[in-house]
Order: C-alpha cells, then structure tokens, then sequence
C-alpha cells in the first residue's frame, strides 16, 4: 500500500516518533577497599548478600559490552551518520532504511579503530526501515548472534549501542518496557516513511545516531535494531521523551535481511497489503472522513475484491477509517493472506458496500 499523504507528526501513544538517523557511554566504579589495622586485624565480614548480585550484574554489563561492541560499526553517508550491526564474516551489515537513504555507496568504521572501509547496497525494505550494506576490504570482522525477539519479557534488561552523535561505541542500558507495539515513522529527508508492526519499546536510551545499531540482552544477543525515539508534545520543542524508544524486533530482522542478501530485494514479507495506492480525504469542514483509493494495483488483492479507485474506505475488519494512517495502521496488524471485510462508498454512487478482500503481501505492493 502507498500512502500518498505527507503527514508532519505522527502520534504512537500520545508521543510523536522522530527518527534517529545521527547515548553516552555507561561506566563503572571498582568496589571500594578500606586499609586494614596495622595493630589489629578486623575480623573478616561474610560477604554481602546483596552486593553479590549487583556484582555479578555488574560484570554481566561488562560482558555484553565486550561481546557485542566489536560488531557495531559507523555507516557514514553524505547525509549523516547511523549505525549498523555485522550479520556475517562476508560483510553483510544491517542498518535502518532511512540511515541508507538513496546512498548506494558508503563509509563504515569498525569498532575500536580509526579505519573506514568503503560499501555498498545489497538491498532494503522501506516498509519495515531495513537495509542491507556490504563492507568490503575489511578482515577479522565480529558477526553478532541474533537472538529470538519471540522470548523477550517486558521488564528484561537490554542494552543499546551504537554511534549516537558520532559518539563511536557508546552503551545505554534500561529494560524492555512493552512488546508488540505498531509505531509509524515519520517522513522526512530520505525517508518516505512507515508503519512498523510489533516493534519493541525500551527505556534504553536511544539518541540521534542509534539508528540502526543494535538492542542487546545480557547474553549479547542482538533482540532489535533500534530506530524510534519518542518526542514529547507537552515540551513543543521535539525534544526527545525520556525512556521511551523503539526497536525493530530481531525476528523481522532475520527474515527481512536473508531475503535481500539472497535476492536484492524482500519477496515475502508476511505483511498484509491491499494493492491500492491512498490519500486522506476529508469533508467540507476538512475533516477526515476516510481513506480514499487513488488507484488500484491491476489483479491485485483490492482489484480481485471488487474495488476501484475513487472508492473511499471507512471500515475494515470492524476498525474505523477516518485516514490514510488509520489503514496503514490496521494493515499493519494483519498478514498476507487473511480475509478481511473492508466497507467503502462507492464513487459513483455515494453508496456503502461490503467486500470480502484476501490480503496480499507489502512486498509486491
């Protein structure tokens, strides 16, 4: 589906989204020692039970850190600076569409060094905001391991790295917040913009330059690619929201990556589409009052169902449309391949119908 509105802010829960296309390290302090007696020696104290876990929390933190920095790198463009994450020893690396842009060629830096290695464009999914880059001349590269986003709890601790402000290597940590979130992001420079499905909310800190870097659990396993920072409407300035951003599940990940490192292009994407290409129509007021179809993809999913462009869409599945938004929003929770009813008025005859329509896949349109 290709919306053909451009809408300047975007609300998700109350909050505007803002990409993050450009966090401070977290340190630690050793334990502190206290010198003993030179006349008598203090008896020796057990171990608290308490600073045995924030210990080994501690040293959890620190191993994250090492196992995983290696393989977030710098992606330079000639527009700004993301981040991205090393999938394999061949110099595959995934990053966010809008870090990539319409840039075909690149600049990474690798971890820990002072070196830049060109790249290229394997392939990217804007619908999802991934892309795929390929490094080349660079040896001894540190694949990351993808873990299973299907395991995540809200409340697992999780750490975001990447390359925020061109801060190389800086670690936040917080904790997963919630999970199965539908976030839209917003157009802007080389970004069309998207809706992304099943996204998972972190209070990790995710600033300018996270993009396309990785969310990690304590095991080091890269669990979403981060993307979204929340902006706050009370402050009016688009200052980010504190504790509130968004991560591309590592599950969508997986998928969409191996099919643009086969193939240079996504060709199953699971996402529902309706072949049809929108815009917001509103009354005579200038209110909102449906999704109008601007044109129909020929023997597409809307085609096959009966619709036509000049129709407006009001409802589907029992879910009101007032937008362009409102059905990329209700797309968004469906697959290719369910059945759903969509409600349209005619636009020849103002009339209101019901139609049976088969979701198609987004990877076709």
């Amino acid at each position: 589906m290709t919306t053909m509105t451009r809408t300047p802010a975007w609300v998700v829960a109350s909050a505007l989204l803002a990409l993050i296309g450009l966090t401070a390290g977290t340190g630690h302090s050793a334990p502190s020692t206290v010198p003993s007696s030179t006349t008598a020696a203090a008896p020796a104290k057990p171990a608290s039970t308490t600073a045995q876990p924030a210990q080994a929390l501690q040293a959890a933190f620190t191993a994250t850190v090492g196992k995983v920095l290696p393989s977030v790198v710098e992606i330079s463009t000639a527009t700004g600076l993301g981040s991205g994450v090393i999938l394999d020893t061949r110099g595959d690396i995934v990053t966010n569409a809008h870090v990539v842009g319409n840039a075909t060629t690149f600049q990474v830096r690798l971890a820990n060094t002072a070196s830049t290695y060109s790249a290229r464009l394997v392939g990217t999914f804007a619908p999802d905001d991934l892309a795929v880059i390929r490094v080349t001349g660079a040896n001894g590269l540190h694949a990351a391991t993808l873990g299973d986003s299907n395991e995540l709890q809200a409340g697992d601790i999780v750490m975001a790295v990447g390359n925020p402000l061109g801060l190389s290597g800086s670690v936040t940590e917080g904790i997963v917040s919630a999970l199965g979130r539908t976030v839209d992001e917003p157009q802007g420079g080389d970004s069309p913009g998207a809706t992304i499905p099943d996204t998972i909310q972190t209070s990790a800190a995710i600033n300018p330059g996270n993009s396309g870097g990785a969310l990690v659990d304590l095991d080091g396993r890269v669990i979403g690619i981060p993307t979204l920072a929340a902006v706050d409407q009370q402050i009016g300035s688009g200052s980010a929201a504190p504790g509130i951003g968004f991560a591309i599940a590592s599950n969508m990940v997986r998928s969409i990556t191996s099919q643009l490192i086969s193939h240079g292009k996504v060709t199953n994407s699971g996402r529902a589409a309706l072949g049809v290409a929108i815009e917001t129509v509103t009354d005579a007021n200038g209110k909102p009052e449906g999704a109008g179809i601007a044109s129909v993809v020929p023997n597409g999913p809307a085609a096959t169902a009966g619709l036509a462009s000049g129709d407006l869409i009001t409802n589907v599945g029992g879910t009101p449309i007032t937008s362009a938004q409102d059905l990329a929003n209700v797309l968004a929770e469906h697959t290719a391949g369910q059945q759903v009813t969509v409600t349209v008025k005619s636009a020849t005859t103002s009339a209101t119908r019901k139609l049976t329509v088969k979701l198609g896949d987004l990877a076709h349109g």
